[in-house]
């Protein structure tokens, strides 16, 4: 599993450019901003837009996000203060597990 940093600052149009260049199975985001509904719902949209929802989001806040919302706009789980590592982990292993075992329909092209 590789892992690639993209910088602090990126807009949701970066992210997701990043995203399709490196051929990503999970985009993780770090939001201290709280602009987070905004954010992660121009992310998922842009996902879907090029075809790409079979990208797994998730977020780590520093603040308390409404899970259901969060689920209701596509981000596959949010984690807050208190997170271990470990936590964080077992579920970007779990998603990859989950993706390999129904490979992408489509080239994202």
């Amino acid at each position: 599993m590789e892992v690639v940093y993209t910088g602090t600052r990126q807009t949701p149009q970066m992210i997701v450019n990043a995203a399709l260049q490196e051929d990503t199975d999970v985009v993780g985001l770090s939001i201290l901003s709280g602009a987070h509904k905004e954010l992660c719902s121009r992310i998922v949209s842009l996902f879907k837009q090029k075809g790409m929802e079979d990208i797994p989001v998730i977020v780590g806040v520093s603040y308390r996000m409404v899970i259901s919302e969060a689920k209701r706009i596509g981000i596959k789980e949010v984690f807050g203060p208190g997170t271990t590592t470990t936590q964080v982990v077992s579920c970007v292993q779990s998603l990859v597990k989950n993706k390999s075992q129904h490979p992408r329909r489509n080239d994202h092209s």
